[in-house]
């Protein structure tokens, strides 16, 4: 049943009406759905870059966090022509920090370029860094304390950080007023350490809370929804058949700058050559027994990248001679319970975000809705879809957000095809939903995204009348 609905919705998105008649359903939107300016100062989005997600231990294999930051700043300052001067602030995400490099959007901005008296600051919220990035610079706006925001976010799994064990680490930390002693010191600093203490750590992508990996928790989720191993299979051939498509149809060129030096703008984790009958030979890979539905096809994968999105208040753009893309309306987290409902926070989030703009999920005409795992997404879908879960569970809310158009759900595809650089994510997902507002003359954009930690997001974009 969801693979008809699958393979119509995908037809629907990649379908291309008369001008006319996408004119008329423009103008009848217009006509029908109200502004939510409030008359106080607006946020736009004024534009975002992101560099070509990769593979791990691809491309970006020899090229630090902070590179892939730098990459995407002086990519939105080319791209814009804004001046770098006349910035106010630049906030960026990342998850995995290089303890060199703690403050990295402070020290990839100087190194992009920008004036070393333009404050900066990190921000890490898991898989919804950026999200917040770009909320915290709505606020300095909203605030009077900016105008012109760049907020974004980067990550790189080819150069995590690896250290030590801690009984390791405290001997190596003493070691100094140890070797004062002379060889006996030496030599104590080996006393009770054990063959597995030699071992490094790679940095754990478990919860710490919990103890559980997300892949886990999303596979329970899954089966709790009622979400097959089918289902998702499904769906994560239409992302990769949709992030293929929008490559082809150079829907990407806009958003699109150039990583390391002589490589193209291509993404290689894009598989839109793979069939439901190659997806369906994969093992499980976290529940590894027969109930097991996720797979590493239809989980997102290890990605190195970075994206940067230009915020501003509108009146400032406007005397910039910026043609903004979106308002930035309105936005929130949520967080749920981390063992139980990890990756739900999606639609506690949303069903806030349309209470507060007293909109319907019908009215919302993009969706961009970030895709850790197929199960993941598929089951907030079903959430969205439940009366019994709103009544039991929604604040403010009885009867169900409704049932998910597909035709509206990341047309272009999502992180389990185009790849998920945790810090980044969110950045890309904002300039795409934006994007695809311009193209298609709706109104109306939301995006959502969950998190490590049981935290959820989302926010609603208003298309810019250009």
């Amino acid at each position: 049943m969801l693979g008809a609905r699958l393979a119509q919705a995908n037809a629907l998105s990649h379908a291309r009406p008369p001008a006319g008649l996408k004119s008329l359903s423009s103008r009848a939107l217009s006509s029908r759905a109200r502004s939510l300016s409030t008359g106080a100062k607006n946020v736009v989005i004024v534009d975002g870059v992101r560099i070509p997600f990769a593979l791990s231990q691809t491309i970006y294999q020899d090229v630090m966090a902070v590179d892939l930051a730098k990459m995407s700043l002086t990519g939105l300052m080319a791209k814009t022509g804004l001046d770098a001067s006349l910035v106010d602030y630049v906030l960026y995400g990342t998850v995995i920090q290089e303890s060199r490099t703690s403050n990295i959007a402070r020290e990839a901005a100087m190194h992009a370029g920008y004036p070393i008296d333009v404050p900066a600051h990190t921000v890490t919220l898991a898989c919804v860094s950026s999200n917040a990035a770009i909320c915290q610079g709505a606020e300095k706006i909203l605030a009077g304390q900016a105008d012109v925001v760049v907020a974004g976010g980067c990550e790189t799994f080819s150069d995590v950080p690896i250290r030590y064990s801690r009984p390791v680490r405290k001997r190596l930390l003493g070691a100094a007023k140890a070797m004062k002693k002379g060889p006996a010191g030496a030599l104590g600093l080996l006393k009770g350490l054990k063959l597995k203490d030699l071992a490094p750590e790679a940095p754990s992508i478990s919860n710490f809370t919990t103890g559980e990996v997300m892949g886990h928790s999303s596979d329970r989720l899954a089966a709790k929804f009622g979400i097959s191993r089918k289902d998702q299979d499904d769906y994560t051939l239409m992302s990769h058949t949709r992030a293929q498509q929008a490559h082809d149809d150079g829907l990407y060129a806009e958003e699109l700058v150039p990583g390391v030096k002589g490589a193209d703008l291509s993404e290689n984790g894009i598989k839109a050559s793979s069939t439901p009958e190659k997806l369906a030979k994969l093992k499980p890979a976290f529940i590894k027994n027969e109930t097991g539905t996720h797979t590493a096809a239809n989980s997102s994968f290890l990605t190195d990248g970075a994206a940067a999105t230009l915020v501003m208040s509108e009146e400032k753009a406007l005397a910039l001679g910026f043609k903004p893309k979106a308002y930035l309306r309105h936005w929130t987290f949520a967080a749920v319970d981390p063992f139980e409902e990890l990756l739900l926070g999606p639609t506690y989030a949303v069903s806030k975000v349309l209470n507060d703009a007293k909109l319907d999920l019908k009215d919302v005409g993009v969706v961009e809705m970030h895709e850790a795992f197929a199960g993941q997404v598929l089951s907030n879908f079903a959430a969205m879809n439940s009366d019994k879960f709103a009544s039991d569970f929604l604040p403010n809310r009885t009867q169900k957000l409704g049932e998910m158009d597909f035709a509206k759900v990341n047309t272009q595809g999502g992180s389990l095809s185009l790849g998920h650089p945790f810090g980044a994510t969110g950045s890309r997902i904002v300039t795409t939903a934006s994007n695809r507002l311009q193209r298609s003359g709706e109104q109306f954009a939301l995006v959502a995204a969950c998190a490590d930690g049981g935290i959820g997001h989302s926010c609603l974009l208003e298309r810019y009348p250009n």
